[in-house]
C-alpha cells in the first residue's frame, strides 16, 4: 500500500501528539513541560505526555483572545504562507497518486462510484453518498432513483404527525435559527419496561429523528451511574438493543450516550482509582469503551460534575481532576472511536468570567473533547431552577461557537420556546432538545 501525502501528514501528526521523536530526553521526567506524572503506571510506554501549553498558559491564551470583546482576534490576520498558483504560467503542480481517479483515496467520490459520482448499488438495496440523499454533483442517489431509500420521507404520516408535536415544533424552530439539532431522550426505562414500551418509544423517537433537520439522537443519560442498571451485562444488552433499534428506525442518524468515568480523574493515584472502581463498578474505562469499539454509538458525552470536589479525599482539586480526565481520554484515543463531548452543568446561576472560560475551554484546548454540551437550566435539591446567566461571557467565545451545544428542555422554557431558542442561537452552534 503506497504512503500518500495525506497518510504521511497524519502519521507525522500522530507521532508529534504522543511525543514520539528524538532525542527521547526531551520528554524526560526532568522536562519542565512533562506531564507524565498525570499518567497511570499502566500507561503504555509509547504514550508520552508533554504540555503544549500549561494550564495557566492556556487560560492566559483564552483570556487574551477573548479580552475586549475579542478585539485581538478581530485584528488578527492570516500569516503569510508559501503557496503555488497551479494555474499560473510556468507553475508545476504534481498530480496526487492515481490522479484522483475513481477508487483512489484522493478521489472525492466513494469507492465503487460510477459516472456522476453515484455508488454502484446492489439491485433493490438502499444506498446513498455520505449518508445524504444526493450525490456529489447534486444528482439524486441511486436509492432515491429506485425508490429504495430506507430513510423515512417527510410524507410519512408518522413523520408528519411528529412534526406537529411540541418537540417537532422545537426542531423546526431550532433549524430555522441554523442550530444543529440533536434529540436528547431516555430509552433505558422503556427498555426495562418491556418490548411493547420500548418498541413504542423507539417508533416515537424514530419519527422525530427521521426529519433531515435532526443530526443525531442521544438515547440515554447517566448510563451506569444511576440506579437503572445493576450489572455490566444489563448495560451492554440495553446499549445493543437501543443502537440496533434506532439504526433501523432512524437510519443515517448519529447515536450518542451520556455517562461519567470517575476513575479517569484520579490520574496516577492508584488508591483513588481503586476506590472509584469499588464505588462505581459499572463505570470502569474498559466497560464504557466497549460500545465505542463495537460501533454501537457515535458520540460519548462525559459529565464533569464529579470533578468539582469529588476527589478532595486524595488532594486532587477540580483543576487537576479536569486535567487528569482529559489527558486520560486523549491517551486512550477515544476520539478515534467516537466523537467525545464534555457535559457541563456548572455554569448556571451567577458565575465568574474565569469560571466560564476555564470550564468551556479546558476540555477542548488540547482536542481531548470535540465539543462541550452546556446545560441551560439545572434544578437543585430544593426544586429551584437555576438558569444560564453568563450571556456576555458566552458571546466572547464566538470562535468556538460551533463546538458549544445547549442542552435545552422546551417543556420548561425561561420565557417561551421561540424567544429562548433565538437567545441560545446567539452563543451556541448546536442544541440538544430534551424530549419525553
Amino acid at each position: 500500500m503506497r504512503l500518500t501525502l495525506r497518510r504521511a501528514l497524519a502519521t507525522g501528526a500522530t507521532l508529534a501528539l504522543v511525543g514520539v521523536m528524538t532525542p527521547a530526553a526531551a520528554y524526560s521526567q526532568d522536562d519542565p513541560r512533562s506531564c507524565n506524572d498525570t499518567m497511570g503506571p499502566d500507561t503504555p510506554a509509547y504514550v508520552v505526555c508533554h504540555w503544549l501549553a500549561k494550564p495557566e498558559e492556556a487560560l492566559g491564551v483564552a483570556l487574551f483572545w477573548g479580552a475586549d470583546d475579542n478585539a485581538n482576534l478581530k485584528e488578527a490576520t492570516p500569516s503569510d504562507g508559501k503557496f503555488i498558483d497551479c494555474s499560473a504560467a510556468g507553475s508545476v503542480c504534481p498530480e496526487p497518486p492515481g490522479g484522483g481517479a475513481e477508487g483512489d483515496e484522493n478521489s472525492p467520490f466513494p469507492e465503487g462510484a460510477g459516472e456522476g459520482g453515484l455508488p454502484e448499488c446492489e439491485e433493490g438495496q438502499p444506498c446513498s453518498v455520505d449518508g445524504h440523499g444526493e450525490g456529489g454533483d447534486g444528482t439524486p442517489s441511486r436509492a432515491e432513483q429506485t425508490g429504495t431509500s430506507t430513510a423515512k420521507n417527510v410524507q410519512d404520516p408518522a413523520v408528519a404527525a411528529a412534526a406537529l408535536t411540541p418537540a417537532g415544533q422545537a426542531i423546526t424552530a431550532a433549524k430555522a435559527l441554523q442550530l444543529r439539532v440533536w434529540i436528547d431522550t431516555e430509552l433505558a426505562d422503556d427498555w426495562k419496561a418491556g418490548t411493547e414500551a420500548f418498541t413504542a418509544a423507539v417508533k416515537r423517537i424514530g419519527a422525530l429523528a427521521a426529519r433531515p433537520e435532526v443530526a443525531g439522537i442521544r438515547f440515554t443519560s447517566q448510563l451506569g451511574y444511576n440506579t437503572t442498571f445493576t450489572t455490566n451485562e444489563e448495560v451492554a444488552a440495553f446499549v445493543t438493543a437501543a443502537s440496533d433499534a434506532l439504526r433501523q428506525a432512524a437510519p443515517g442518524k448519529r447515536l450518542g450516550i451520556h455517562t461519567v468515568v470517575p476513575e479517569l480523574a484520579c490520574g496516577a493515584n492508584d488508591t483513588c482509582k481503586a476506590e472509584m472502581r469499588k464505588r462505581y463498578p459499572l463505570l470502569a474505562p474498559e466497560k464504557i469503551e466497549s460500545p465505542l469499539i463495537a460501533g454501537r454509538v457515535d458520540q460519548i458525552s462525559l459529565d464533569t460534575g464529579l470533578l468539582y470536589g469529588g476527589y478532595d479525599t486524595w488532594k486532587i482539586n477540580a483543576e487537576q481532576a479536569h486535567l487528569n480526565q482529559w489527558i486520560q481520554v486523549r491517551a486512550r484515543s477515544w476520539d478515534v472511536l467516537a466523537q467525545v463531548a464534555a457535559e457541563e452543568t456548572g455554569i448556571v446561576g451567577e458565575v465568574t468570567a474565569e469560571k466560564v472560560v476555564s470550564r468551556l475551554s479546558v476540555p477542548v484546548k488540547d482536542n481531548a473533547a470535540q465539543q462541550v454540551n452546556v446545560w441551560t437550566s439545572v434544578q437543585d435539591a430544593q426544586g429551584t431552577t437555576k438558569r444560564l446567566t453568563a450571556w456576555d461571557q458566552m458571546k466572547k467565545l464566538a470562535p468556538i461557537q460551533r463546538r458549544l451545544a445547549a442542552v435545552y428542555n422546551p417543556a420548561n422554557p425561561e420565557t417561551d420556546m421561540a424567544a429562548d431558542l433565538k437567545k441560545l442561537s446567539e452563543v451556541f452552534g448546536q442544541i440538544y432538545l430534551k424530549t419525553a
